[in-house]
């Protein structure tokens, strides 16, 4: 990163700092705090204490700022730690001074927060496995990263209607959702990408909108140029409803949309050169024997492995960054990548060193249906309806008890509010926060979403399945559970075949 915009990073903290300040002493009320904040990857929480975003590339961290984040937590007191579907790590409950100087420390270590929140180019998704996994198509990290420094460089003179969330895509797993985001990247069997634009999840979901099928790695960057070209041209500034990418297929219609991405595009490349030319890092390491587990993924690096760790509700014990630093500071290559669902990977091992990391990181999900995903909920968030994390808990706490085989259940996804942070949209079973008026009294509810899907050519949202009340909704995962296990199977087998018994089991417990 050039020293000059790491100094106007530097230089932009002083001004946060009087913000945060002036809004403790009750100066700036707290819309025009989180209209300004979020720019800073910050954000005040729902009663006290501040939530401080890192920008991760591809969730990619490497040893130092492992130290750094076991440092900082060590350091600020810090309480709570949560992987994010975005592939980054949050901070919470900081006091002012704490969120100033971890956001300001950072930059030392190539973290930066700008642009963390608010209406700026979100943090850079990637396959969690790019450059290690044997089914991917090709590595798309060195791409990844020269976009996420790109946009760096653009962050703070950018203004657009809303967000912009960029993602590559190596595997037909598509896990970063790049088929469906503002701008996606699939890689393709030539070395080109196939490019989508325009989708999105939250209120009125949208699949993105193919725009190339076959665009030149190298132009990558322009292809992101003619996306911010499109946005800030025809995206929505009245109205922040409406501002996502994903309604300009309303408001341009998709051939409308397609025409103007063209122009766009066409546009960028007449006005500089954007191309690159990235190459992906290479390193050998000596094999010392194999495992097998059901956590370990053998890498396409031959007697190299990566281990999986899903920490429940994707909240990392602030304990695990030194104890997983202090276990990884003297194996050569290994580096934590953090998975859109909030599984931690930690990849480069040999057969012994994945041992040892399955050893330590043992206090993890021991099912699929533990590997279920949630946003951080209402407890914290502002825009949060239902306390998603506290639902995921009681939904686990009351599976636990039936001792169920692994698959029975399949993973969910939650959120506390449609803005679909918990990714319900595209989850096998989603549930998303309301309330439910019965007797004209609210009740605690969240409506249930069935047959989501984010493989590619398979991608689907959930079509509704109705409203529970939210003390149901372990039990109805129990009873779910408690009739598949009769039959000796699993959800994934289960489920297209007995659709009816299914719809049964969901009707009992529907709110009335």
């Amino acid at each position: 990163m050039e020293q000059k915009l790491v100094s106007s990073f530097k230089e932009d903290i002083r001004l946060f700092e009087q913000k945060i300040h002036a809004f403790e002493a009750g100066e700036i009320d707290k819309k025009a705090y989180k209209g300004f904040s979020g720019g800073f990857g910050s954000y005040s929480q729902r009663t006290t204490g501040n939530m401080l975003r890192l920008r991760l590339a591809g969730g990619c961290i490497d040893h130092d700022k492992l130290k750094f984040i076991a440092d900082m937590v060590e350091e600020y007191q810090v309480d709570r730690l949560k992987l994010t579907t975005c592939q980054t790590v949050q901070f919470h409950n900081l006091n002012s001074d704490a969120t100033v100087a971890i956001m300001e420390k950072a930059i030392d270590h190539g973290i930066i927060t700008r642009g963390g929140g608010g209406d700026f180019p979100r943090n850079v998704m990637v396959s969690p496995l790019a450059g290690v996994e044997k089914e991917e198509v090709f590595d798309v990290r060195p791409w990844a990263n020269a976009t996420a420094e790109y946009l760096l460089g653009r962050v703070t003179t950018l203004k657009m209607p809303r967000k912009l969330k960029v993602a590559y895509s190596s595997t037909p797993e598509n896990s970063t959702h790049a088929t469906f985001r503002d701008l996606g990247f699939i890689a393709q069997a030539d070395g080109t990408f196939r490019v989508c634009c325009a989708g999105g999840l939250g209120p009125n979901p949208k699949m993105g909108v193919c725009v190339a099928e076959h665009a030149a790695a190298e132009d990558v960057l322009h292809y992101v140029d003619a996306m911010i070209r499109v946005f800030t041209t025809h995206g929505n500034y009245e109205n922040r409803a409406k501002a996502r990418t994903r309604y300009l297929q309303e408001s341009l219609g998709v051939d409308g949309l397609k025409e103007a991405f063209n122009k766009a595009l066409t546009e960028s490349f007449t006005a500089e050169d954007l191309k690159i030319h990235p190459t992906a890092p290479t390193f050998t390491k000596e094999a010392d024997g194999t495992i097998a587990d059901k956590r370990v993924i053998e890498q396409k690096q031959s007697g190299l492995y990566a281990v999986s760790y899903h920490p429940l509700g994707a909240n990392l014990n602030p304990s695990k960054p030194r104890e997983l630093y202090e276990l990884l500071k003297d194996m050569p290559y290994t580096e934590l990548r953090i998975g859109p669902d909030g599984t931690l990977y930690i990849v480069n091992l040999t057969a012994k060193e994945a041992q040892v990391v399955l050893d330590a990181t043992n206090d993890g999900a021991q099912s699929l249906f533990e590997t279920s995903v949630s946003c951080i909920g209402a407890t914290i968030c502002q825009q949060g309806v239902r306390d998603s994390q506290g639902l995921l808990a009681a939904m686990f706490e009351a599976v636990r008890k039936e001792n169920f085989a692994d698959g029975v259940l399949p993973k969910v996804h939650i959120s506390g509010c449609p803005s679909s942070c918990g990714t319900h949209q595209v989850g096998t079973l989603g549930f998303v926060g309301g309330v439910k008026m019965i007797d004209k009294v609210a009740h605690p509810a969240f409506t249930l979403m069935v047959g989501g899907e984010d493989a590619q050519h398979q991608e689907a949202f959930g079509t509704v399945a109705g409203t529970m009340l939210e003390k149901d909704i372990p039990a109805f995962m129990v009873a779910l559970g408690k009739e598949i296990a009769a039959a000796s199977s699993t959800y994934a087998e289960w489920f297209p075949a007995h659709k009816a018994e299914f719809d049964a089991i969901v009707t009992n417990f529907l709110a009335k």
